[in-house]
Formats: C-alpha cells, structure tokens, sequence
C-alpha cells in the first residue's frame, strides 16, 4: 500500500465508516477491500466492493473513483447479486444470467 491509499483509508475511517459483513460473513473493513488498482475482478473483490457501499462504508463515487468502474458496471454488479447471489458475478455467466429478447419485452409491455 502506498501513502496516497493509506491516507485515502485513514479519511474514510475518519468520515464513520465503521464495519459492514463482506460476502463471506466476515467483518469488512477498508483495509479489507481490494487494492486500488485491482485489474483482475474476481466475484469475491466485486461482492467485497458491492458489500461496502451497500453497508456506507464507501459511497458509490467513492467506489467508482477508486476502482476506475463506470456507476453502471457497479450497478450491474449490484443487479446481478441481487437476481443470481454471487455465482451471478462470475463473467463467463453473464450471458447464461442476461434475459433473452422475449423476457425483457414481457417486462416491458
């Protein structure tokens, strides 16, 4: 970990972030989140990320911002917990979990 992160840390537990239940029911806390420059985005790191802002202890620009992610790839990965849990977030099951045309129309008409 570099200054720079260190101090970004220090901030947020500053600011009453306290301690929120990560996707392996443990205790998550800043420390615990992944690095971030994180290029490799395994389905623990995402629930990890998902875990801290749903629990305040990161707020959703926050998280952007720290992991480079656009707030539609974090709302998709938010999307796919909540319809599929974690096996939702493995990429290679993205297009296995997305709807077909004749779901979606359904859903919209």
């Amino acid at each position: 970990m570099n200054a720079k992160d260190a101090r970004e840390m220090l901030e947020l537990e500053r600011a009453g972030a306290g301690v929120v239940i990560g996707p392996e029911g443990k205790p998550l806390t800043i420390a615990d989140l992944p690095p971030p420059d994180t290029k490799r985005w395994v389905i623990r790191r995402k629930a990890e990320v998902v875990a801290a802002v749903r629990g305040g202890l990161l707020s959703l620009e926050d998280a952007c911002r720290r992991y480079s992610l656009t707030v539609e790839e974090f709302l998709s990965w938010q999307r796919a917990i909540d319809a599929h849990g974690l096996p939702g977030l493995r990429a290679t099951r993205i297009q296995y979990y997305r709807p077909t045309p004749a779901e979606r129309s359904r859903s919209t008409g």
